[in-house]
């Protein structure tokens, strides 16, 4: 419980942190837009305070579960998960999402496409440090624990799996 609660003032913290702006100009036609999609319209002009890919990872996991809150799952995840699907994705320079792709899987379709959507939901990212770029990009993975009701989590920022 302690971590958990530590986890969520961490969370609180570095978002009153955040020096960006949002630029909200975008406007959608229709007005039953979720909430992760108009999130998802959101422009952060800031740049990321993580001196390591490590802390970019752990920021970009926060930015994918605030995006994505609805189909966040509080506590720790189940002891048997119905599927973990790895990505593999890369940012530029500016924080744009350039591609993912499903690195492990279990072959549940719906819970693939629900780990790719969220990743492109949450796009685009806070600027990554300069010295974390190699050749105009940053690769990352990172991994989604789903449990059964179709609901994830994800490893960085994950609480251990509870016991069998």
């Amino acid at each position: 419980m302690k971590i958990r609660s530590a986890l969520f003032l961490t969370a609180g913290v570095l978002a009153g942190c955040a020096t960006s702006t949002p630029d909200t100009s975008v406007e959608r036609t229709s007005a039953k837009g979720s909430r992760a999609e108009r999130r998802a319209e959101t422009r952060y002009e800031s740049a990321s305070s993580a001196g390591t890919v490590d802390g970019y990872k752990r920021d970009l996991a926060l930015r994918i579960a605030e995006v994505n809150s609805g189909k966040i799952y509080p506590g720790r995840p189940q002891a048997l998960l119905r599927s973990v699907v790895v990505l593999r994705y890369s940012v530029d320079a500016q924080g744009n999402l350039l591609r993912s792709e499903i690195m492990r899987s279990n072959r549940d379709r719906e819970t693939e496409s629900t780990a790719l959507a969220s990743l492109r939901n949450a796009a685009p990212f806070p600027r990554p440090a300069s010295h974390l770029m190699r050749h105009g990009k940053l690769e990352l993975s990172e991994t989604w624990l789903f449990n059964n009701d179709g609901r994830f989590q994800l490893r960085t920022i994950a609480q251990p799996q509870m016991d069998q």
